[in-house]
């Protein structure tokens, strides 16, 4: 039975000098410096570093770059790495909805500003579905496509307790409806927060302002509408030229494996799977998901 875990708060937690100082916090555990781009009309905040073959990072729905802390310092020691926090989110503002075109053309731009060499895209979760649909259309622009737990290869169905849990928080984001959510986005949550330490704490906090600010949440809203919750059309991703690997969690309850072995056979991805993982390897299994990465990106 996996022991319960005493949780401060994150007020007891983390100071109150503002969730800014959770963001820099969580910022100064990177070996990455971060700069401003204007990328398709959106200023877009991205996360540099590194010498090598350029990979680009894409994240989940309500995250940003900051979440790829545990993998970061590996990936950058061999690798050129570009991880912006997506329109929408972080610190990446954009105001009311976005157009699926407009974000299509803004990962071009991020892509032609950052990255000297057709870059490995790496894409979890909602990141996924856009690498997807940017990769049937921009055929020649990427050396490699990695699918995490992505969104686009089925329909959106999470289980319905799942399903409850992402209102709830969505609706009312507090500590309580944010721990809720995480124990269906991780496979054991209490473990999870007692390796990370005061890891969780900065993303928790920083989770909650985001998910609180008001001037993202229509764009986020619309990013999953237009990328997140249909299928992308078979004829769509019969289209990807380049080499496509698939990286999911076991236990995945809001994209299930299933539909990951559907596609693998599908279209002849290579599928590597994360045990003890949920929606979320990179934060989870940090090493497996870097083994599995490197196996299927190698020194492109």
């Amino acid at each position: 039975m996996v022991s319960v875990l005493k949780q401060r708060s994150v007020e007891d937690t983390i100071p109150q000098r503002s969730i800014k100082s959770a963001r820099e916090r969580l910022l100064s555990r990177i070996p990455l410096t971060e700069r401003t781009l204007e990328l398709a009309g959106v200023q877009t905040s991205v996360l540099e570093g590194g010498d090598g073959p350029p990979v680009l990072l894409l994240h989940g729905p309500g995250e940003y770059a900051a979440k790829w802390v545990h993998v970061l310092p590996e990936l950058v020691a061999s690798r050129r790495v570009i991880a912006p926090d997506m329109p929408g989110h972080g610190n990446s503002v954009v105001p009311g909805p976005i157009e699926a075109d407009r974000v299509l053309d803004w990962l071009h731009a991020l892509i032609e500003q950052t990255c000297p060499t057709p870059p490995a895209v790496v894409g979890q979760i909602l990141g996924g579905a856009i690498a997807a649909r940017f990769a049937s259309r921009d055929v020649n622009r990427l050396s490699r496509l990695v699918l995490v737990d992505a969104l686009g290869l089925g329909h959106f169905r999470p289980t319905p307790e799942f399903g409850q849990a992402l209102a709830d928080f969505l609706t009312s984001p507090s500590e309580e409806t944010h721990d809720e959510l995480w124990r269906y986005c991780a496979f054991d949550l209490n473990s999870l927060r007692e390796r990370m330490g005061e890891s969780w704490n900065l993303i928790k906090a920083y989770n909650l302002d985001r998910a609180r600010a008001l001037d993202l949440r229509e764009t986020q809203q619309s990013l999953m509408k237009q990328f997140g919750m249909p299928a992308i059309p078979p004829a769509e991703l019969e289209r990807i030229a380049v080499p496509t690997a698939l990286i999911w969690g076991r236990n995945d309850l809001a994209s299930p494996l299933s539909i990951a072995e559907a596609a693998s056979r599908r279209y002849g991805w290579p599928l590597r799977v994360i045990e003890d993982a949920a929606d979320d390897p990179p934060i989870e299994q940090p090493k497996a998901f870097l083994e599995a990465l490197d196996a299927v990106i190698g020194q492109s």
